[in-house]
């Protein structure tokens, strides 16, 4: 009877442990979970999280590792080892062979012993058995998609973790496995949300403008700097010529400077010296008398007259012929002209401007442009940068643009993708700003939603065009180079005389030069045939 008894006592006591203990592993997890719920920095709360599961497992080391998709190697995140020697501190990567790589590869919860961990000859595991651990524990972080790291506890005792703990150990993974995903999904929506809020800022509000040029958008150094020479030179009468690539604006820095000038309420008037013939760019400039010539049935006031008391602005002016050049100097000088078909002599007060992407320079030295002219014309010149030159403002322009067209065309353009934006800032733009707005007003047709569809494969197809036309060039300089050399040395190609010396390259390699290029015998040995 007595014996009964105390079998009934010790399975009493037993079961009550049991209890006792799956009491403290459900408060483990629970507590677990109210540490992950609280602080989202699962490195500065891994240590309570390790502390809480201690209070049912007595291990000594924790840690867990996440896997870097790129390099395939796993990445020590926080580590808890209050009685550590600090061996197992320097190491912060582990390989896939490692303790932790083979449980996340079998997807596992793996147990290893000393013994295991010395014949591995991993740097991590030699360095957990030097650090004096028996045993260690490797519970992958499992997500629907996969692993996503590991979770490691190690104990000095042999054979510390048995079968009931594996429960707790795998509730836990699973718990930071979750808090790690809702972490990653919360900063990638973040990341989603500022990334919307930036291609929003692109169309907000309105494009800032100055308060002296309203015309004009941009806040780059290299504009600011044009802007300044304008605010210089525009009240005084000075002559001005606006130099650049075409498209960069140059007629609007002409009307920025009448409009800063003693001039402002006096009339502007433009001619584009390359859109008019030459036969009637005089009568235009400076106007006609009845019958000067067939077809001048009444007398016209030309735009020199007409701009009289303002500004005359002479887009295009290296396209005026060499035969009027000295009327135009004429005007620069004494501010004075006769009409075509006529002796009298009008006066004038008119200031002029004008504009040229030729380099006039060159045209002077080729003795195609007056350089007395151009001297006077060449007073105060002012460089437009081209587009490339001032990249920083390709956004602004694009706002701009893209609200003037949607607006026109009773569309809602809300975003510019990133990517979108990144691509029209490092496009180098040959057509500059005015080559922007077109390409803008094609992609606010083309946009159907509210994001705006640019169609870059156009850029591209133009980028690679432009370098095979670059490359043609080359090709083309060389080979033209290469058969003339050749001809000097009728068709010699070695030897002290040949060709291959002349051009300091090796026989062979000006034989395969020619084989590329497309040279033979009857390129260069051709003219000489009789």
């Amino acid at each position: 009877m007595e014996s009964n008894k105390q079998d009934l006592q010790r399975i009493l006591d037993e079961a009550q442990q049991g209890l006792r203990n799956q009491t403290e592993r459900l408060q483990a997890v629970c507590d677990v979970s109210d540490l992950l719920s609280s602080n989202w920095d699962l490195q500065q709360v891994f240590p309570r999280i390790s502390a809480s599961i201690r209070r049912a497992l007595c291990h000594e080391f924790a840690s867990f590792v996440l896997h870097d998709p790129k390099t395939d190697l796993l990445v020590r995140q926080a580590i808890d080892f209050p009685l550590g020697k600090g061996i197992i501190d320097a190491v912060q990567v582990v390989t896939p062979r490692s303790p932790s790589g083979l449980a996340m590869q079998e997807r596992v919860i793996k147990i290893f012993s000393r013994e295991e961990l010395v014949c591995m000859e991993e740097e991590v595991a030699t360095s957990m058995a030097a650090e004096g651990l028996e045993s260690v524990c490797c519970i992958p972080m499992m997500r629907p998609g996969g692993a996503l790291g590991v979770l490691v506890v190690g104990s000095t005792r042999q054979k510390a973790f048995r079968e009931e703990d594996m429960s707790l150990l795998a509730q836990v993974a699973a718990q930071l496995a979750l808090a790690i995903e809702n972490h990653r999904a919360a900063v990638e929506l973040q990341q989603l949300k500022a990334r919307l809020n930036e291609e929003k800022r692109y169309l907000e509000g309105g494009p800032p403008r100055r308060g002296d040029f309203p015309e004009i958008l941009g806040d780059s150094a290299a504009l600011t700097q044009v802007l300044g020479q304008v605010l210089t030179v525009a009240r005084s009468d000075a002559t001005v010529m606006i130099l650049g690539e075409t498209g960069t604006g140059k007629e609007l820095i002409a009307r920025a400077i009448h409009q800063m000038s003693r001039r402002k309420n006096a009339p502007f008037m433009k001619v584009n010296c390359a859109a008019i013939p030459m036969g009637l760019l005089e009568s235009e400039l400076f106007g006609h008398e009845k019958g000067a010539f067939t077809g001048a049935v009444t007398r016209k006031v030309g735009r020199m007259e007409v701009a009289d008391g303002g500004t005359l602005f002479l887009d295009e002016v290296g396209e005026i012929p060499m035969e009027l050049q000295p009327k135009l100097l004429r005007v620069l000088q004494d501010q004075e002209f006769e009409r075509l078909g006529s002796t009298h002599t009008q006066k004038v007060n008119v200031r002029i401007l004008t504009a040229t992407n030729r380099n006039l320079e060159e045209r002077v030295a080729h003795r195609e442009f007056r350089s007395d002219l151009f001297y006077r014309l060449n007073v105060f010149p002012i460089r437009m940068p081209a587009l490339r030159e001032r990249r920083e403002d390709i956004p602004l322009l694009v706002r701009h643009f893209v609200h003037k067209f949607a607006s026109r065309m009773g569309r809602y353009i809300e975003t510019i993708p990133r990517e979108t934006m990144g691509a029209l800032s490092q496009w180098n733009w040959p057509g500059n700003v005015r080559e922007l707005e077109n390409l803008m007003e094609r992609s606010v047709i083309l946009s159907e939603g509210t994001v705006l569809r640019v169609p870059l494969e156009e850029i591209q197809v133009h980028d690679e065009m432009s370098s095979a036309r670059s490359s043609h060039t080359l090709d083309n300089t060389e080979r033209q180079h290469i058969i003339r050399v050749l001809r000097e040395t009728s068709g010699v190609i070695s030897g002290p005389r040949g060709a291959a010396q002349r051009l300091g390259l090796k026989r062979t390699t000006l034989q395969s030069k020619m084989h590329r290029l497309g040279i033979t015998r009857d390129d260069y040995l051709g003219p000489y045939k009789s």
